[in-house]
């Protein structure tokens, strides 16, 4: 009965030990099919791809002379980017044709309104006139270039458009990086939203409205000139002296524009991470630390790039809020180059002139843009095209 015993229990463990190794078989097989199944998928797109490339770049090339169990898994991607974009421009316009049909009409408006009339940038190099046109005018070369650069008064024009122009864009930049702190600040939601719709809701106000309001507001019998008077002081000739006028016009386009313009700001503030501020905190920075070695680092890229875009614009200074509140007593100081152009070209119709001096400025601006965005790239790392 022993021995018996003993060899039935030798089968059993014989058994049990054949169990497990076909256990173990089945799931290698199985581990087989799951890592021939990648392979096989990504066999299968290979042949028509294949077939369908017809000037395979570089890249894709030596993509497909590599073997199978070498190329990543990522390179599918690269792949798919390259049929992509040699499918013939007839599929990709039926593929996207909507996303043309919503392109279509800026571009349309880009097109007339902004390259058709550069057209008109010959009168600048012609003895122009409305009578004999374009093609009948006689050509004179940068005469009227030269006229304008020894007119007694250009420079002082010039200058007026610099110093109000860089006003403006500092003021602006400040004031609205400032109001974007602040507003960040903000626990209070709706509290929140007031503010930031009052101070938004200047922008959309057209020039000859608030130029109507402040030039009463700003006159001699003024409330703010009343005002003044309540502390024993003589009235304040904002819009007539000379020496005030400047100041004036920078401290309303300020007032007017920082609202809308903080709203690129606070939309870098958001995109900061909630974990470089619990960081700082726990390191034990205050709120002034946190803003100055967390928010404006964070944002300092959207600084760069906008102080880029508005130094393109540096010789405009606003033509439509100078139009509405200068005049004669202030031309010392208030003329600039946008409405020396308009009366040169349409109260006293020296339409070449007028070309050559909008000419000059657009192209000291393009040269002063193209300027900041070369320095940006080399000191801030950061540069738009």
């Amino acid at each position: 009965m022993g021995m018996a015993g003993a060899a039935a229990a030798g089968q059993a463990k014989d058994g049990g030990g054949a169990g497990a190794r076909a256990k173990s078989r089945l799931r290698l097989q199985a581990l087989s099919r799951q890592w021939q199944q990648p392979r096989a998928r990504l066999r299968q797109p290979l042949r028509p791809q294949r077939a369908r490339l017809r000037l395979p770049g570089a890249k894709l090339r030596l993509w497909l002379r590599q073997p199978l169990r070498q190329r990543p898994q990522l390179r599918e991607l690269e792949l798919d980017r390259e049929l992509r974009r040699q499918r013939p421009p007839r599929a990709r316009l039926r593929r996207s044709w909507l996303l043309y049909a919503m392109l279509a009409p800026p571009l349309a408006l880009l097109a007339i309104f902004s390259y058709a009339p550069l057209y008109g940038l010959i009168m600048a190099f012609q003895n122009y006139s409305p009578a004999k046109g374009f093609s009948g005018s006689e050509f004179v070369g940068l005469k009227w270039f030269r006229m304008a650069m020894g007119m007694p008064d250009f420079k002082n024009i010039l200058a007026n458009t610099l110093s109000m122009a860089v006003g403006k864009i500092a003021c602006g930049q400040l004031a609205a990086i400032v109001f974007a702190l602040l507003l960040s600040e903000i626990r209070n939601m709706p509290y929140k939203r007031t503010v930031q719709t009052i101070a938004y809701f200047p922008h959309f106000l057209s020039w000859v409205i608030i130029g109507g309001v402040f030039i009463d507001l700003l006159s001699t019998r003024g409330l703010v000139n009343q005002l003044i008077g309540l502390f024993g002081a003589s009235p304040v000739f904002f819009l007539g002296s000379s020496g005030h006028f400047q100041p004036t016009m920078i401290a309303l386009e300020t007032w007017k524009e920082f609202g809308y313009g903080a709203i690129i700001y606070l939309a870098a503030i958001t995109g900061i991470s909630h974990e470089l501020y619990e960081a700082a905190t726990i390191d034990g920075a205050g709120r002034l630390k946190r803003v100055w070695h967390v928010t404006l680092p964070g944002i300092s890229v959207t600084i760069v790039m906008l102080a880029v875009l508005a130094i393109g614009g540096i010789l405009s200074a606003g033509f439509d809020q100078i139009l509405v509140m200068y005049n004669p007593a202030v031309y010392e100081t208030g003329d600039i180059l946008d409405t020396f152009i308009y009366r040169q070209g349409l109260i006293d119709a020296q339409f070449s002139l007028s070309t050559a001096i909008g000419l000059f400025k657009s192209a000291i601006g393009l040269a002063l843009m193209l300027l900041a965005n070369g320095l940006a790239s080399k000191f801030a790392g950061y540069r738009i095209f």
